[in-house]
């Protein structure tokens, strides 16, 4: 229970593939999952993957209980464990919005993202999770489950007059 150092874009393991958790409601999951949430906490973010933190499992966690820091204009998103997901666009309606990331920090960009999505995966404890959502919740679940494929949303960028500087780009959000 602890809050980890993140790993920054140029470290080699962000662009490792995660692999399947294979048991469930353990120990060393369930520590897993503190130390994810705690060190999403210290860090104002919507979301965290266990690779950003140097575990190579296909764990994420999200949600926004109160309105985000870096992301004030946000919706809620309910605080989520997902493991082992799978993403379905339900349909190729994308959309540009930006995106920041706690392993590119004090950089944004305009990502585009399929608007509507349905995941399923599990929870700590192995219960089937199954949802279909839209907007700034899609938008999350697809920034952190890229996490489990080695990409970061740099990498989704189309036109990098829409990338840099948050303090630039955003000052009211700049510390």
């Amino acid at each position: 229970m602890s809050v980890k150092s993140i790993l920054k874009m140029g470290d080699p393991r962000l662009l490792r593939i995660a692999q399947p958790v294979t048991a469930f409601d353990t120990d060393e999951l369930h520590l897993l999952i503190t130390d994810l949430l705690d060190t999403m906490r210290a860090a104002d973010g919507a979301g965290l993957a266990a690779p950003q933190i140097g575990i190579d499992l296909q764990v994420v966690i999200f949600g926004t209980n109160a309105p985000n820091p870096r992301y004030p204009q946000a919706p809620v998103v309910p605080r989520t464990v997902l493991i082992n997901p799978v993403i379905t666009p339900l349909d190729a309606v994308e959309e540009e919005d930006w995106e920041g990331c706690l392993s590119v920090p004090g950089l944004r960009g305009k990502v585009p993202r399929f608007c509507r999505i349905r995941y399923t995966g599990f929870d700590q404890f192995g219960d089937m999770i199954d949802r279909t959502v839209e907007g700034f919740h899609a938008r999350v679940v697809q920034h952190e489950c890229d996490h489990l494929i080695g990409k970061l949303y740099p990498m989704h960028v189309r036109d990098f007059a829409q990338f840099g500087f948050t303090e630039v780009l955003f000052p009211q959000l700049a510390p």
